[in-house]
C-alpha cells in the first residue's frame, strides 16, 4: 500500500512539473533542452553505443568524424523533441500551425473527393506535433493510430496531449473495428510505421544498408478499406529551432491493384533518401534493428 502511495505521489510531482514546464517561454525551454542535452549524453552517455552502431551500419561510407557530427546535431534534437513535446501539451492552435510549414491543399482536394486516407509518417521531425497539427488543420476526422504505455499515468497524459484538438486516438490492436463505424464525414488514419515489429510476421526488406522488418499493417489497412496511401516527411527548418517543414506525397491512390509489399517498399524508399537528406532529425536511440531476419520466411515475406 505504502508502495502504491509512493508511486502516486512521486507521478503527480512528476506531472505537477511538466505542467509547469510547459508554460515557460520558448527561449526558455530551448536552455532546458542544451542542459538536458549536456547531461542526458555528454554526462550520462544515453544510448550511446546504440545510436552508433546503427549510425555505423546506416552510413558505411562516411568517416568516424562525419558520425560524430550527426550524433551530435541528433543530440540536441532528441532533447528538443523532449521540450517541444511539453510545451505542445499547453500550446496554443496558433503557436501549433506556426511551427509547420507547407503546402497541405492535397488533403482539402481529397476531403473534397470524399476519399478515406491512410497518412503515414517516420520518427522525423516532431511527430507529436504532426499530429496535432493534422487535427487542426484537415477538415477529415483525424484516427492516430499510437501503442499504449504501460504507465497509466504517463499513458493518460499523452493521450491528453493527442487529443487536444479533437483526434481521435485508437491503438493498433482496435483500428480495424474502428474503421468499420459508420461516419459522416471522410477519414484519416495517422501513423508513424518505422519501429521494430515481431520478425516472424514482419515484411523483410533492405533499409539503411540493413536486413529491416517492417509493420504489414498500414498495407493490410489500405488494402482492406481501399485507402489512399500518402507519406508526409517533416524536414527541420535550418537555423529555426522547433520549426518544421512538411512534404506529403501521394504513394498510391489503388492500394488493391498495386503489387503486394510495394507500398511498404515505397514507404521505406522514401524514408531513407529523407534519412540521408538530413540524417540527424530521425529516432537513432531507437533499437531500430535489434531483431534479425528469421532463417525461415515463407515467400510472400522475402523481397524479391
Amino acid at each position: 500500500m505504502k508502495s502504491v502511495l509512493k508511486k502516486r505521489t512521486v507521478s503527480k510531482l512528476l506531472f505537477a512539473l511538466l505542467n509547469r514546464i510547459s508554460r515557460l517561454s520558448w527561449k526558455n525551454a530551448f536552455r532546458l533542452s542544451d542542459f538536458l542535452c549536456w547531461s542526458i549524453f555528454h554526462v550520462g552517455g544515453y544510448r550511446k553505443k546504440v545510436i552508433f552502431e546503427n549510425l555505423r551500419n546506416s552510413f558505411p561510407e562516411k568517416t568516424e568524424e562525419e558520425l560524430e557530427c550527426i550524433a551530435k546535431n541528433f543530440y540536441r534534437h532528441f532533447t528538443d523533441l523532449i521540450v517541444e513535446t511539453i510545451k505542445f501539451r499547453t500550446a496554443t492552435p496558433q503557436c501549433v500551425c506556426e511551427r509547420i510549414q507547407g503546402d497541405i491543399s492535397i488533403m482539402d482536394h481529397f476531403y473534397q473527393n470524399k476519399t478515406n486516407i491512410i497518412y503515414l509518417m517516420g520518427h522525423r521531425g516532431n511527430w507529436e506535433l504532426a499530429n496535432l497539427f493534422s487535427s487542426l488543420t484537415f477538415t477529415h476526422e483525424c484516427i492516430v493510430v499510437y501503442r499504449p504505455l504501460q504507465n497509466p499515468e504517463s499513458d493518460q497524459w499523452l493521450r491528453d496531449l493527442r487529443t487536444r484538438f479533437g483526434a481521435k486516438l485508437v491503438s493498433m490492436e482496435n483500428i480495424f473495428k474502428e474503421l468499420q463505424k459508420p461516419r459522416d464525414k471522410p477519414y484519416v488514419v495517422v501513423l508513424a510505421n518505422d519501429q521494430s515489429p515481431n520478425p516472424k510476421t514482419a515484411f523483410w526488406t533492405q533499409f539503411l544498408n540493413q536486413d529491416t522488418g517492417v509493420f504489414r499493417g498500414v498495407e493490410t489497412i489500405a488494402r482492406r478499406y481501399n485507402l489512399t496511401v500518402l507519406y508526409a516527411d517533416f524536414s527541420k527548418v535550418a537555423d529555426k529551432r522547433g520549426y518544421y517543414q512538411v512534404n506529403i506525397c501521394k504513394i498510391t491512390d489503388k492500394p488493391r491493384e498495386v503489387p503486394n509489399n510495394s507500398i511498404l517498399e515505397t514507404q521505406l524508399r522514401i524514408l531513407q533518401r529523407d534519412i540521408e537528406n538530413q540524417p540527424h532529425n530521425w529516432l537513432w536511440s531507437h533499437r531500430r534493428w535489434k531483431h534479425k531476419r528469421p532463417e525461415m520466411l515463407k515467400p510472400e515475406q522475402v523481397l524479391h
